[in-house]
């Protein structure tokens, strides 16, 4: 098993996409980069804290390779806007990619590089790459939140 810890922008709609694929045992939504031990959801929204919303990916990576979920993170969201993923705006919905090693240090900075590479715009791709510090788990009303919703109301929230 591995770990990898991405921020997306809110963190219901990365969890439910990264909890989808082959290969990936188990997902969680919490908060991480910040200097907030422990911290809510509403200390977080605060913009206090310095935590994104994150998704933290349980892995096998025999079936699903840390590259795999990054092609996927790159996907689902907009890595050339600071501090916002859509209308959600504030520190917490940056884009960032918290690396648990060395070899996923390489992998995250060679695909963000082609990234901006790749651009055809004059927007810079603004994703951190940091070191994993500690994750805190979010309350349990976020834990697999689109999935809940769904099974509740019968659709898919988008």
């Amino acid at each position: 098993m591995a770990k990898a810890t991405f921020a997306a922008g809110c963190f219901w709609s990365p969890e439910e996409t990264f909890s989808q694929i082959p290969g990936v045992n188990d997902t969680a939504v919490g908060y991480v980069g910040g200097h907030t031990e422990r911290p809510t959801y509403e200390q977080v929204c605060s913009s206090q804290t310095g935590h994104a919303e994150a998704v933290e990916v349980d892995y096998d990576p025999e079936q699903v390779s840390y590259d795999d979920l990054l092609k996927v993170f790159w996907e689902i969201h907009d890595p050339t806007t600071l501090n916002r993923q859509g209308p959600d705006v504030g520190s917490q919905y940056r884009s960032a990619i918290f690396v648990h090693d060395d070899d996923q240090r390489a992998a995250a900075t060679a695909t963000r590089d082609a990234q901006q590479e790749a651009r055809h715009d004059d927007r810079t791709v603004v994703t951190e790459i940091v070191d994993a510090p500690t994750f805190w788990r979010a309350e349990d009303y976020h834990q697999r939140f689109i999935e809940k919703r769904r099974s509740r109301f019968g659709f898919k929230v988008a």
